[in-house]
């Protein structure tokens, strides 16, 4: 709503708004760019202009998207299934990726499965079994290992911390 109001605003043809996408129908001049940012940034988002900006935000969104709001798994590796939504090859994405974020794609992926685990193990009554199979782990021993690089932590240790600092609505 915030893009289609900054576009109305500037007096833009657009096609549809989508996650993170618009395409402007006329050629627009540096100043009327500006003044879209500019806008745009008011609302908390970010006008992104450049290839390979736009194509790592496609990256984050799918990634974030499987791991964060769906169950179902990929029916291939991530490498293919970026490859196959974003029309490129993954070595151009990887490459893209690591240029302008500073990290992998496979540490941004590991980060984000991390999260979500740390999420379920809090706030859902699965145990580390469901949530491995949950975010698609292999074994469990596979999440244990990267949740406890990642946090310095144990999946278990991290639950017990979290508990402790819980309060119950009723005492607050």
């Amino acid at each position: 709503m915030v893009v289609k109001n900054e576009l109305n605003n500037l007096g833009l043809h657009y096609g549809p708004v989508e996650l993170g996408e618009v395409e402007i129908m006329e050629d627009i001049s540096p100043a009327t760019i500006k003044i879209l940012d500019t806008g745009l940034r008011k609302s908390g988002l970010e006008l992104l202009n450049d290839k390979k900006g736009i194509l790592v935000e496609k990256i984050k969104t799918i990634i974030i998207e499987l791991v964060h709001y769906t169950d179902d798994q990929i029916k291939v590796n991530l490498s293919d299934h970026l490859s196959e939504k974003l029309d490129h090859n993954y070595t151009y994405l990887a490459n893209i990726f690591s240029e302008v974020k500073s990290t992998t794609i496979e540490q941004f992926y590991i980060h984000h499965k991390i999260e979500k685990a740390k999420e379920l193990l809090v706030y859902d009554d699965l145990n580390l079994t469901e949530i491995a199979w949950k975010l698609h782990y292999s074994s469990v021993a596979h999440l244990s290992f990267q949740f406890k690089k990642k946090t310095g932590l144990t999946p278990s240790q991290f639950k017990s911390l979290k508990s402790k600092n819980r309060i119950p609505l009723g005492n607050v």
